[in-house]
């Protein structure tokens, strides 16, 4: 399924890590934190400014971004968890 973001939102795939306590056990999904980190797959053309005039995003497909904690709605398509979100959710694309 192909999905393409309106405006100023982009689709991002949530990065996962994986979290072990100290011991050596690892934390169950229900104890871990919520991702704050994702790959952008795709991005709206950008919204407009008062006079109709198209602004440009600051991230692209491809981009790995830092994110709010509570950013986007999450949607699944093919079985993988994804996130909608606006650009303004973004906090830094990370290099």
């Amino acid at each position: 399924m192909n999905i393409r973001p309106l405006g100023d939102r982009i689709l991002v795939e949530p990065v996962e890590k994986e979290e072990t306590i100290a011991g050596g056990l690892l934390l169950p999904e229900t104890a871990k934190e919520k991702p704050q980190q994702g790959k952008v797959l795709a991005a709206g053309a950008g919204r407009r400014d008062e006079s109709g005039k198209r602004i440009d995003m600051d991230v692209k497909a491809g981009d790995l971004v830092l994110f709010a904690k509570y950013a986007g709605t999450e949607i699944k398509i093919d079985g993988k968890k994804l996130l909608i979100m606006k650009e303004a959710d973004i906090l830094g694309i990370l290099e």
